[in-house]
């Protein structure tokens, strides 16, 4: 029995949201059954790790991702498909995948988010899981609704076709999975689809332990309260939560400390991002060595995202740490944790001003919040715990997973 595992990018190592549930369902499957691995590689460092992934996989298919947003664009809009599918086309990779299939005895295919749905062979009779992960037409739905101008027009057709074409692809999976209970129950309102199941994320605890050896202290800390926020710092969400603070939250914070440091730690920092740094008490990074030593270092996290979709990783991370947490409302919808004991949660910038200067202002209590969340995680977030049910819906049952250990 076989799995071919289809990515949109290649599943190694886990160094941003998508890739970190990736490669975690990836060693979860790989443990249980032989995987069989497509994916493209839109950055250039990860090739180096393609024979880290080879060894836990039965063969890789890899391709490099190279065709720009613009021309991806201009062939959605020739062709009435949406941009998403568009931007991840390659007929070279249709027809490896499908002498793959049919040369190996594959028994299922599992799909990681919807744009590479279009790679699973048409007349493919075996088990098709689709993991969607967030409802991404609900997304573009947002950018349309709040912008203006010919990217409003672009991203409302992007989520009007987006949407039609989640439908289509949920209606011929055995199961389509989304990170999060609230984003399962949103597809099945959006699309009438009936086997939608919640496999939500986890975190690696050993790695993200506030007492774990191998956490450099980060040499170079700024002397006053230092707030944190990391993430990939090119993704739109990411670079509207970090000017929304800057603008809306940090003027007051100095105000009342003033040498308290936000720092945006994260790579490939937009522009924008990178205009920040002018800010008084502003500190923008760039890619780190480790995301670790800054979260250890922190007096507060924050996740003030006003788009967020699913389960944040950033906050697991943190709470992990044993930091105390500041997120949106948005950021904590896909969150089991309890407001107000695990982390605090805003609901408008006034808000994120006024708890973050009431934690700043209570090291006890920051103290006290870190150290709830960090056994909440520990009981709540393992990994095995989270991804229990693929067993049966990947058809890996315990008999087979014995059978492949051996």
């Amino acid at each position: 029995m076989s799995v071919l595992y289809i990515a949109h990018r290649m599943p190694w190592p886990p160094d941003r949201g998508d890739k970190i549930r990736s490669y975690h369902m990836l060693r979860w499957m790989a443990e249980r059954a032989p995987v069989h691995v497509a994916a493209f590689v839109d950055q250039l460092d990860d090739w180096k790790y393609a024979e880290a992934l080879e060894a836990v996989t039965a063969s890789t298919i890899l391709e490099p991702r190279t065709v720009p947003m613009w021309k991806a664009g201009l062939r959605a809009l020739a062709g009435g498909r949406p941009v998403s599918l568009a931007a991840f086309d390659s007929p070279s990779m249709k027809r490896r995948i499908a002498r793959l299939v049919k040369r190996e005895r594959i028994e299922t295919i599992y799909v990681f988010s919807s744009q590479m749905a279009q790679y699973v062979p048409k007349r493919f009779s075996g088990r098709v899981v689709m993991d969607f992960v967030d409802v991404d037409s609900a997304k573009f739905e947002r950018y349309g609704a709040e912008g203006s101008g010919p990217m409003a027009w672009i991203n409302r057709r992007e989520a009007r076709l987006l949407a039609d074409y989640e439908r289509t692809v949920a209606q011929r999976a055995d199961a389509s999975l989304f990170v999060s209970a609230a984003e399962a129950a949103l597809f099945r309102r959006r699309s009438g689809a009936e086997r939608v199941i919640a496999v939500g994320n986890g975190i690696d605890l050993d790695r993200f332990d506030p007492d774990a050896a191998d956490v450099a202290p980060l040499t170079d800390r700024p002397t006053g309260p230092l707030i944190v926020f990391t993430g990939q710092m090119d993704y739109r969400p990411n670079i509207e939560a970090v000017e929304s603070f800057t603008a809306a939250v940090m003027p007051q914070l100095r105000a009342q400390f003033p040498h308290v440091a936000f720092a945006i730690v994260g790579r490939a920092p937009s522009p924008e991002v990178k205009a920040l740094a002018k800010h008084d008490g502003v500190i923008v990074t760039g890619e780190v060595p480790d995301t670790r030593s800054w979260l250890a270092a922190a007096d507060l996290v924050v996740a003030p995202l006003r788009i967020a979709r699913g389960v944040q990783n950033k906050v697991l991370e943190a709470m992990a740490m044993g930091r105390p947490v500041l997120a949106s409302a948005a950021a904590f919808e896909g969150i089991d944790a309890d407001a107000g004991t695990h982390l605090e949660v805003a609901k408008t910038a006034a808000e994120e001003e006024e708890l973050a200067a009431a934690l700043l202002a209570d090291p006890a209590r920051r103290a006290a919040m870190g150290r709830a969340a960090r056994a909440h995680v520990e009981r709540r977030y393992r990994w095995d715990t989270q991804l229990a049910p693929l067993g049966e819906l990947l058809g890996l049952s315990e008999a087979r997973a014995v059978e492949a250990a051996a």
